[in-house]
């Protein structure tokens, strides 16, 4: 991307949203909401993104076709935050962690469910392709 320095670091919006498979409106309503803000704007006011901004961009990605609410997008990010952090003080660490355990069972659950999901769908594909008369698949 360029040095590590300077402008050559940060994304516009454009970019991000072509790196993360997002909506450029997708993008902005998760800044409307407190959930990713530009690390910078440009002298033009554009929105510049970083890399950090981009992997919590990728998160929430993630969460979203689990069910999960900006709210607890937004509680996640930060309960990362708190992990990360070496000067996080204990009570801060053990009440991220159990969010971030309670966090990867509903996650499993989701993931569960939707290949459930998946294997229905594709079931059925099966029906339709067999009662439609045709063998393979479209």
């Amino acid at each position: 991307m360029g040095s590590t320095t300077g402008e050559t670091d940060f994304l516009q919006i454009g970019q991000v949203a072509e790196r993360t498979e997002l909506s450029i409106k997708t993008i902005r309503h998760y800044e409307e909401v407190g959930l990713v803000i530009p690390s910078a704007r440009s002298a033009g006011g554009f929105r510049l993104y970083t890399a950090v901004d981009v992997e919590r961009l990728l998160v929430i990605r993630r969460m979203k076709p689990l069910g999960f609410s900006l709210t607890e997008m937004k509680q996640l990010l930060d309960a990362f935050e708190v992990v990360d952090d070496p000067a996080a003080v204990g009570g801060q660490r053990a009440q991220a962690t159990e969010f971030l355990r309670q966090c990867r069972v509903r996650t499993r659950d989701s993931a569960d469910r939707l290949r459930r999901h998946l294997a229905y769908a594709e079931e059925f594909g099966d029906l339709l392709a067999t009662r439609s008369g045709s063998a393979g698949p479209s």
